[in-house]
C-alpha cells in the first residue's frame, strides 16, 4: 500500500532536455510512517496453501483514491501524480 500510495501521490518524472531526470530509488521518496493512513489488516482464516498478498494492493490504489476524491469533490483526477492543488 505504501509503494501504491507513493507512485500516486509523488510518483512523479521530470525530463530535462529530452532525458529523464530521476536515475534510481535514492531519488524516489515514498510515504513516511506520519504520512500513511492507518491500515487494518484483517487475516482470514483459510486452509489454501500460503501465498504473497503484498502486491496485489499496488495497482487498485491510485483509482481507489481517485474514486474517492471524485466522491468527495465530484471532480475527476486522470494524472498520475495526483495534484491536489489543482483541485481548488
Amino acid at each position: 500500500m505504501v509503494y501504491g500510495l507513493s507512485a500516486a501521490l509523488r510518483g512523479n518524472i521530470t525530463i530535462d532536455r529530452g532525458r529523464v531526470e530521476q536515475q534510481n530509488f535514492h531519488q524516489y521518496e515514498p510515504l513516511r510512517i506520519h504520512e500513511m493512513p492507518v491500515v487494518d489488516v484483517h487475516i482470514v482464516p483459510s486452509t489454501a496453501a500460503p501465498g504473497g498478498t503484498g502486491e496485489l494492493t499496488t495497482p487498485p490504489i491510485a483509482p481507489a483514491v481517485a474514486n474517492a476524491i471524485f466522491a468527495a469533490t465530484g471532480r475527476r483526477i486522470r494524472r498520475l501524480p495526483f495534484s491536489l492543488e489543482k483541485l481548488a
